[in-house]
């Protein structure tokens, strides 16, 4: 009896992991995840650990931001201060997608410049757009993100219509 609740505290975790191991297989996969991840009604679980498993161990999170005095500047997250920050500042429900994609491949590196735009609800009206500018890292075997660095239409800036393909 004991081997089969086993079973069913193990199995599912070996699923999951299966299940996300195309995560990281191409250069959609991972974007897809990346926005995928982040997404869910106020309240909703996200899964961190998928999240986490997306970076580099040395991977930043780079929002532009404007600072207490109005100045444009930025701050550097590391995956789990994106999580804490995002966990905490997110009461309301979290939805972004891809609109537009530019790609750019060489050897080990690929740089995607990502139009996004977000909601608070999955069927709401959009509360900002912006670009991400997504490096990945391509070690042979699978890609991770190295960076994610962007900047949202809130900061005062209109997204190109070349962007919005």
């Amino acid at each position: 009896m004991k081997k089969y609740i086993l079973l069913l505290f193990v199995l599912p975790a070996a699923l999951q992991a299966q299940n996300h191991s195309s995560d990281v297989q191409s250069v959609d996969n991972i974007i897809a995840a990346l926005y995928h991840v982040i997404c869910g009604e106020p309240g909703e679980t996200r899964d961190w650990n998928r999240f986490k498993n997306l970076f580099a161990s040395d991977a930043k999170l780079i929002p532009t931001i404007k600072n207490q005095d109005g100045k444009i500047t930025y701050r550097a997250l590391t995956p789990d201060e994106y999580v804490q920050l995002f966990s905490s500042r997110i009461p309301t429900g979290f939805f972004e997608r891809e609109l537009h994609r530019v790609t750019e491949q060489f050897g080990t590196v690929t740089h995607a410049f990502s139009t996004y735009e977000t909601r608070e609800r999955k069927d709401g009206p959009v509360t900002n757009r912006g670009i991400n500018s997504i490096q990945l890292f391509f070690d042979g075997t699978r890609y991770y993100i190295m960076n994610v660095y962007w900047c949202a239409e809130s900061m005062g800036y209109t997204l190109p219509e070349k962007y919005l393909k």
